[in-house]
């Protein structure tokens, strides 16, 4: 029942305007379940864009919405999205003009670009004073999402939202977020009942200085604000074997002048300077000057002391006043119905696999039709993950510096062991030999 849109995406250049990326349905690369295919986006850098019809449209009522599917980013994500739209139920719906504009009601799922890991979960909330629809983002998740991008496993992304307008998101069976469409969105879906009087000004003499310079003090007779910071060391002595008549540096007298050297065209030639040999010895060389200390009779700029301002006001803010705008919808989770399913999507990165869509309102219905896809497919990468040392081996060959960790925990035992052994006293046992076996 997928249908392959063949729109054009609108402001957008005439090369990469068509939803010409390639769809396929197919196994995984991978796949340890022969014979399991998924829809798999095949193309990169293009725009993508294929849906499906329901078999009824879906209204939000009494009962909560399961949407739940599986994606496998077969060779990783460099930028791009995985996620499912849920199409609005309209007059003028034609899947095969499914673009990014196509009314939606919900966005769900996976999205990375760069290094911002992100699980969406957007809803179209309609404005019931004007009628104009605001998108409302749900929190975003402290869960560390970068493993579900990288690992190139399956991965079951679940979203469960309740008429009592909470909703819970969910990654292979674990809640990774959750919250309340009325507390949890941004922006809020209900505006606040006050706002500030855009047309409220500031009195000129309304007074915001907490602090103001004390008017009564006046600076004292003896305040030298010209007095420099800092003054020759009148204690200092120049060293003994201070070279006064020799420089810190001199010419080198072993450079020699390039034979290519133009002094028309270069100027005349002068020898690099180096450090004066004579001066290595000595503790100085050139004109000596005392070390500057800090002026004890320094004070700087005088300024009068801060006082509190008798006639502080406060912060001005602007008075309040009703919101125009103001409405109060107490029922969020009643959203617009929805009769098609929709992946609207780019991608610089090919091959992201798809399996498994179901959208329901019974959970115990949404968790066996897990267990029956994406649990066997989990089990399935279980069985054939590597051993310990396999994966010892593969973590070492991206960390090298591992190796060395390997080593001393292997070796330190044998060595504790070996001057145990060598330490201690030989006692007669009496045993000659022995063992066990076991059948």
């Amino acid at each position: 029942r997928w249908v392959v849109s063949k729109a054009k995406k609108e402001d957008a250049d005439e090369e990469i305007a068509k939803y010409d990326g390639q769809w396929a349905v197919e196994e995984m690369k991978s796949s340890r379940l022969p014979g399991d295919k998924g829809l798999v986006l095949k193309s990169r850098a293009k725009h993508h864009a294929i849906s499906g019809k329901l078999k009824r449209p879906f209204v939000f009522d009494t009962k909560p919405l399961i949407v739940q599917y599986e994606v496998n980013f077969q060779n990783g994500i460099d930028c791009g999205g995985a996620y499912v739209k849920l199409l609005s139920k309209t007059p003028d719906l034609d899947l095969d003009q499914f673009v990014d504009k196509t009314s939606y009601t919900i966005m769900f799922g996976p999205d990375k670009c760069g290094e911002d890991y992100k699980l969406h979960f957007i809803f179209r909330h309609k404005n019931p004073k004007t009628g104009e629809y605001e998108e409302k983002h749900a929190k975003k998740s402290e869960t560390d999402l970068r493993t579900y991008y990288s690992d190139k496993k399956t991965h079951l992304y679940t979203l469960v939202l309740n008429p009592d307008n909470s909703f819970e998101i969910l990654v292979d069976q674990t809640v990774i977020n959750s919250g309340n469409l009325l507390s949890d969105m941004s922006p809020a879906v209900n505006p606040l009942p006050e706002i500030e009087d855009p047309d409220d000004q500031k009195p000129e003499d309304w007074d915001e200085r907490p602090k103001i310079q004390d008017p009564d003090t006046v600076k004292p007779e003896d305040w030298d604000e010209d007095a420099p910071a800092k003054i020759p060391d009148e204690s200092a002595v120049k060293p003994e074997g201070w070279l006064d008549e020799e420089s810190e540096y001199v010419s080198d007298p072993d450079a020699l002048k390039p034979e290519d050297w133009d002094e028309e065209m270069d100027g005349e030639w002068e020898a690099p300077q180096i450090a004066n040999p004579k001066c290595e010895a000595a503790p100085g060389c050139g004109t000596w000057e005392r070390p500057m200390i800090d002026n004890p009779d320094y004070k700087g700029k005088w300024t009068a002391p801060m006082m509190d301002n008798p006639n502080y006001q406060g912060v001005w803010k602007p008075r309040k006043i009703p919101n125009p705008d103001f409405f109060e919808d107490l029922h969020p989770f009643r959203m617009t119905p929805f009769s098609a399913v929709g992946l609207e999507l780019w991608s610089m990165t090919s091959d992201i696999f798809f399996d498994n869509f179901i959208v329901c309102s019974d959970r115990a219905v949404a968790e066996q039709w897990a267990n029956d896809g994406w649990g066997l497919k989990q089990a399935a990468e279980g069985a054939a993950e590597p051993g310990l040392v396999g994966q010892m081996m593969t973590a070492a060959e991206e960390r090298p510096w591992l190796w060395v960790v390997y080593v001393l925990t292997g070796a330190l035992p044998v060595f504790l062991i070996v001057v145990f052994c060598c330490s201690g006293k030989v006692r007669d046992t009496g045993i000659v030999g022995g063992g066990y076996i076991q059948s």
